[in-house]
């Protein structure tokens, strides 16, 4: 294993920010983290722990030690009651760990399709899409200490699932490696959901019938839709959704709509209403804005970022933002649906 000096972040973060790391290495293995780990160096520095990048906006360097997780081992272990539990490891592509389950015919992610980032990643922020969350398939963890370098295994109820949040990003933040990930899936699925968002539109416009149904086909319809909806990072330098979707009191939501009649919300199991984001941000005007820098001879500015022109919720870097420029546009969003809507929005990615 190698210590690397001075190394530039940009292919590792889906931003595309071209930050700098004191010290960066990689573990392909849960023992070469742990070696890591023992080293002076890597003891005596800031860590910060990479999978896809794909949930993070980098605005500095980085002056401490950058370790990479390049686990990547699947395993399918057949149970006895019609499921099949996948163990994945921390450094997998969470789509690429997607097709494989589809390809294998089990059911459980195909509405999480496309989602970018790594299998050690998802459970951190409980990631989630088209009515699906990674708490309906999650059967347990195992992460490595970064303080001691032990082993521990993290069953559902020890990870403190919520929307978009876990221990991991709360009380155990920074402290804990997720190595693997235990999902629980259908060997045999019959039955899927299509009942959120444009799903079952897509699948009439594909031509397949409910009779027809796979997984495949949930996983094909999901993809084609993120698609049209989403920019592709490695044309747009980007981090997916930007925003959580806000979740208020019925009493707040039904002020909120007495002022803003057509304001979308959707009830959650807790009681609250889930107000989409996008909505709010376009509302306030924000969809499609663009910054820049001067063109030259007094032409039209060359962009730099923005919001993104199909999909509100996602910041854009269209090759020269820096990334406390995208932040201070992101607070300035902030501010400007606090003052419109009364409703505090949250970033979904981590900022630093």
């Amino acid at each position: 294993m190698i210590l690397e000096e001075n190394v530039s972040l940009r292919p590792y973060n889906t931003f595309g920010m071209d930050v700098r790391a004191r010290w960066f290495a990689r573990f392909r293995t849960t023992e070469e983290l742990r070696e890591l780990l023992a080293d002076p160096t890597v003891q005596a520095n800031e860590k910060l722990i990479l999978g896809g990048g794909s949930n993070m906006l980098l605005t500095k360097d980085f002056p401490g030690v950058v370790l990479k997780n390049e686990i990547s081992d699947v395993e399918f272990v057949d149970m006895p009651d019609g499921h099949v539990l996948v163990l994945a490891g921390g450094g997998m592509g969470w789509h690429d760990l997607v097709e494989q389950t589809i390809e294998a015919g089990f059911g459980g992610l195909e509405n999480l399709s496309l989602i970018p980032g790594t299998v050690g990643a998802a459970p951190l922020q409980n990631i989630g899409a088209y009515g699906t969350e990674l708490k309906d398939v999650f059967d347990h963890l195992e992460a490595v200490s970064m303080q001691t370098g032990e082993v521990r295994r993290f069953n559902a109820p020890d990870c403190g699932f919520g929307y978009r949040e876990s221990v991991f990003k709360r009380e155990l933040k920074g402290q804990f490696i997720v190595v693997m990930v235990a999902l629980k899936l259908k060997r045999s699925p019959t039955d899927f959901r299509t009942d959120y968002g444009d799903i079952q539109t897509t699948l009439r416009e594909m031509g397949v019938g409910a009779d027809q149904l796979t997984a495949r086909h949930v996983s094909a319809a999901v993809q084609q839709i993120r698609r049209s909806k989403l920019p592709d990072p490695a044309q747009v330098g980007n981090a997916g959704s930007f925003f959580k979707n806000p979740e208020i009191s019925v009493t707040q939501y039904e002020t909120l709509k007495e002022q803003f009649p057509n304001v979308p919300g959707y009830v959650t199991a807790m009681g609250r209403v889930k107000v989409p984001a996008g909505w709010l941000i376009e509302q306030a005007g924000w969809k499609g804005h663009q910054r820049g820098t001067p063109g030259v001879a007094g032409g039209a500015p060359i962009p730099t970022h923005g919001v993104h022109d199909r999909q509100a919720l996602v910041l854009v870097n269209h090759g020269g933002a820096k990334g406390d420029e995208v932040w201070a546009l992101a607070q300035e969003i902030i501010a400007s649906v606090e003052t419109k809507f009364g409703v505090l929005l949250s970033p979904e990615v981590n900022v630093l």
